[in-house]
């Protein structure tokens, strides 16, 4: 697959796809049924498979100072749509000039100039163009108006239930991962570069792989069984907290710390993935170290017989 930034002066080999056009946080099952769409044409154009969103998301240049929000990061969302064959991923800066673009000016300069499209899948909610004034009817007339054919994926999943990336957070700030993966396909994964922590998990027996939350939506703190995929591809079961550690003094943000099973290697600098499995408890603060170690030692427990129900 290839990723393509921007819009404007592409090579010919880069244009002239079928494509589908959306935000694609998570890359959720809603999300596929605009793609499978959009593949359906290209295999009936013989054209390459395209999927556009933009970078960044623009909800962050709308709500800047809106809680985090994101389901993946961009190397995730690639990675999920190359899983589904597309061709070419196109990763469009949502800078002042692309949010001062009318619908029709989207569609004119965007999608028929810059990537000479040949057909665009929308869902059947998606709203483009200053003020979100554009709608499926609408990307269907400009279609018709500049030579490109449209087509619109329904929903899935019934009422209350339709699968979304709006609901995706919502199960994950109420502590149901369960939920969400059964709206994505796959468990929700938080990635990032394994930081420096105050190291106290390895001082008392338990040491952790901590990860920063960055942009990601902070689900429910707690504790949660999880699977780590490795850099080599090891893919490791363990429990995570996601929180502040409030029983150990001094403040910090809330992240992943994550402990392997089984596992002692270093892992500093690093990248990882960790899949949230199963919520088992709410953070909580102990009263003493002691307690928090056999709080440790009982959610280990518990993780292990969900994940490796063998042991």
């Amino acid at each position: 697959m290839r990723i393509v930034h921007g819009w404007k002066g592409l090579e010919t080999a880069d244009k002239g796809a079928s494509v589908a056009l959306g935000n694609f946080d998570g890359v959720h099952r809603g999300h596929q049924r605009v793609i499978a769409e959009a593949a359906k044409a290209a295999q009936a154009l013989k054209a390459p498979l395209g999927v556009i969103s933009f970078e960044p998301h623009p909800r962050q240049i709308f709500q800047p100072d809106a809680p985090a929000f994101r389901i993946m990061n961009t190397d995730q969302q690639a990675r999920a749509l190359a899983a589904l064959g597309v061709d070419v991923f196109y990763v469009l800066p949502f800078d002042q000039e692309m949010a001062n673009l009318t619908d029709r000016e989207f569609a004119a300069q965007v999608l028929h100039e810059g990537l000479d499209v040949r057909h665009v899948a929308v869902g059947f909610d998606i709203s483009f163009g200053k003020g979100r004034t554009g709608s499926p009817e609408l990307m269907a007339a400009y279609g018709r108006e500049l030579g490109f054919s449209v087509s619109v994926a329904e929903a899935l999943g019934d009422g209350a239930a339709k699968f979304s990336s709006s609901g995706v957070r919502a199960a994950l700030r109420e502590g149901r991962p369960q939920d969400a993966a059964a709206i994505l396909g796959r468990p929700f994964a938080i990635e990032g570069v394994v930081e420096h922590g105050r190291k106290l998990g390895r001082t008392i027996g338990f040491p952790t792989a901590n990860v920063a939350l960055t942009d990601y939506v902070i689900p429910r703190l707690g504790v949660y069984a999880t699977r780590t995929r490795l850099p080599d591809g090891r893919e490791i079961a363990g429990v995570a907290n996601i929180g502040v550690n409030p029983t150990v003094p001094g403040e910090i943000a809330p992240r992943l710390e994550v402990w392997l099973f089984d596992f002692d290697e270093d892992l500093y600098d690093q990248v990882i993935e960790t899949d949230l499995v199963a919520y088992l408890r709410p953070e909580e603060k102990f009263d003493s170290m002691d307690a928090m170690v056999e709080q440790i030692h009982a959610d280990a427990a518990q993780a292990r017989a969900l994940l490796l129900p063998e042991f």
